[in-house]
């Protein structure tokens, strides 16, 4: 049975570039690197950066992206840092939580939210969406 988030891996098409943006900008640890990619750990995530040179920076059209968890106080400085450093914007928040919804130098549509599971179902509770069930 799953019991939880093992890894991410994403294609990136430079990838010095890529390693840059998720150490640098998103404080993730370097644990090592090789011609074609890389392993990075924030907290318990792992992360594989792979060298793809197809992907041409092309993000998906779709609502897939990967959130990351952030405190309410490191939100405000998070969310200016990453808009003075030019990264985009790919939607406004439109949920519980303050969440900033970013792309990185692929395209990959990524979010950094305040808030967790327990604190989403709650609010949900109060306005369900519509045909919305819940099971305990």
């Amino acid at each position: 049975m799953l019991n939880g988030f093992n890894h991410l891996t994403l294609a990136v098409s430079d990838l010095e570039r890529s390693l840059d943006f998720y150490s640098r900008l998103l404080n993730f640890r370097l644990a090592a690197t090789w011609d074609s990619g890389a392993y990075l750990a924030l907290g318990e995530l792992w992360l594989c950066l792979s060298l793809d040179k197809g992907s041409g920076g092309q993000g998906g059209a779709t609502y897939t992206h990967y959130a990351f968890s952030i405190q309410q106080s490191d939100f405000p400085v998070f969310r200016q840092r990453l808009k003075n450093s030019g990264v985009t914007e790919w939607q406004p928040n439109r949920s519980e939580g303050d969440s900033f919804y970013f792309l990185d130098p692929d395209g990959h549509q990524l979010e950094a939210h305040v808030g967790s599971l327990s604190s989403r179902l709650a609010q949900c509770k109060a306005q369900p969406y519509k045909g919305m069930q819940f099971f305990d």
